[in-house]
């Protein structure tokens, strides 16, 4: 009879360890960005864009390793750090310059290297 109990005991606890193992990822620390960007811009103007990145970690193990930012689908522009160039911080801002032609979508996405993207944000620009 102990030792059935045990049995029990020891197979739960396993079963517990394993539910929070495989679980944790769900919860894991992802690269997430926001798009800052104005609504509205005048045609043949130039606005900055701002793509603020967060993600708690930045070691040479577990870091931000691409931002990719994409214009109406198309890859515009994309930061990469290798674990020996690092980010400059676990949440750091980059900035570029894009001339207004015509209305535009930007997506940008992070991704962690070892737990992935949070999401991608979209922010849409209307050029009047």
């Amino acid at each position: 009879m102990y030792t059935m109990k045990r049995k029990f005991t020891i197979t739960g606890i396993i079963t517990l360890f394993a539910f929070i193992l495989f679980s944790f990822n769900g919860y894991a620390n992802k690269t997430s960005v926001k798009v800052i960007a104005p609504g509205k811009a005048q045609k043949g103007t130039e606005i900055t864009i701002k793509i603020e990145v967060s993600h708690s970690g930045n070691t040479s193990g577990h870091h931000t390793d691409w931002v990719l930012v994409k214009i109406n689908g198309e890859e515009y522009k994309k930061w990469e750090y290798p674990k020996d160039k690092l980010p400059e911080n676990q949440n750091f801002t980059l900035e570029f310059k894009v001339k207004a032609e015509a209305d535009f979508e930007i997506r940008a996405e992070g991704h962690c290297n070892r737990h992935g993207s949070k999401s991608e944000e979209k922010v849409t620009v209307k050029v009047e």
